[in-house]
């Protein structure tokens, strides 16, 4: 690696601790915000203990989340040296050490381990359930057809579950069943994009348990899944589930297109190959993405939550 290209991972600063805060990803911290939903859909926002508990669940989970992707690096070390991407990864370009990799990532469990007991038993086990699930999947999983698509859903979906158990806010089956196929949709997304990647290379695209000929399968299995989940928020704002926490629910069907035009926009541009591997990476840098977001939270104003 030329002394150009070797410089590229400390673009973000040359110190030790820039270098560090790459590996740990602290930027896929953002996922870890689905532990505040449950909280948000029972309108609990107002209540500072509840908050506070959340607080304490996210960073649980960051902790666990940053130790599971050093775990990842350690394991394909020499693959991501390979990519033409993931070969900037300070473990991959050489800046830190395995051994270091180690010392933090099992610092890191311990210490997300503690503060998830601290909430609660409950939300022990299920960081528990998260952390080993993840581990299995960066140690083989993912590289099973399918089934990695629907373990990374159910990551998604665990993390909403996990700030219910933080919270003691009971979650609507209706968000789960959102939450899988949405995340299921782009987790399919992220495969479209990281197998077009290697579309010139066959042997690449087989360790992720796909070959060539899947990419026209997976842009359809994606594509439902999202709108699947587009389905399931228009069945919830039919059911009688919807009333009891809004005086205007017929408002939320607004939400609809909104979702409709963000979900076909983002498979559009898949297909043009203009979204990276991470499909959230992406929403956090589009605007038009804000403006969706921004249009949603209007509606739900507007159908007065109670």
């Amino acid at each position: 690696m030329s002394a150009n290209s070797s410089a590229i991972p400390l673009r973000f600063g040359r110190s030790k601790a820039g270098v560090w805060l790459r590996a740990l990803r602290w930027k896929q911290w953002v996922k870890n915000v689905l532990l505040f939903l449950p909280l948000l859909f029972a309108h609990k926002w107002g209540d500072g203990e509840l908050v506070w508990r959340a607080v304490q669940g996210f960073a649980a989970f960051c902790m666990g989340a940053s130790a599971i992707y050093l775990i990842n690096d350690l394991h394909d070390q020499e693959a991501d040296r390979e990519h033409p991407k993931k070969c900037h990864r300070p473990l991959a370009a050489g800046h830190i050490s395995r051994q270091g990799c180690w010392a933090v990532s099992a610092l890191l469990l311990v210490s997300g381990f503690a503060a998830a007991w601290l909430l609660s038993q409950a939300f022990a086990a299920v960081f528990l359930l998260y952390v080993g699930a993840a581990i299995a999947y960066s140690m083989g999983l993912k590289r099973v057809m399918l089934l990695d698509a629907l373990m990374l859903a159910g990551f998604y979906t665990l993390r909403i579950f996990a700030g219910s158990l933080a919270t003691s806010t009971p979650v609507s089956k209706w968000l789960l069943l959102f939450s899988l196929f949405f995340f299921l949709g782009l987790a399919f997304q992220k495969r479209l994009a990281e197998l077009r990647a290697w579309e010139n290379a066959e042997e690449p695209l087989r360790r992720r348990g796909y070959v060539k000929a899947d990419l026209e399968h997976i842009n359809s299995m994606g594509t439902s899944a999202s709108y699947m989940a587009v389905l399931v928020l228009a069945l919830y704002i039919q059911s009688a589930d919807v009333i009891v926490h809004y005086a205007r629910p017929d408002v939320l069907f607004w939400t609809l297109p909104c979702l409709l035009y963000w979900t076909s926009r983002l498979w559009l541009l898949a297909g043009r190959d203009e979204v990276s591997e991470d499909a959230i990476g992406f929403a956090v840098k589009d605007r038009v993405s804000y403006l969706v977001a921004a249009l949603v939270m209007a509606i739900v104003f507007l159908a007065k939550p109670v």
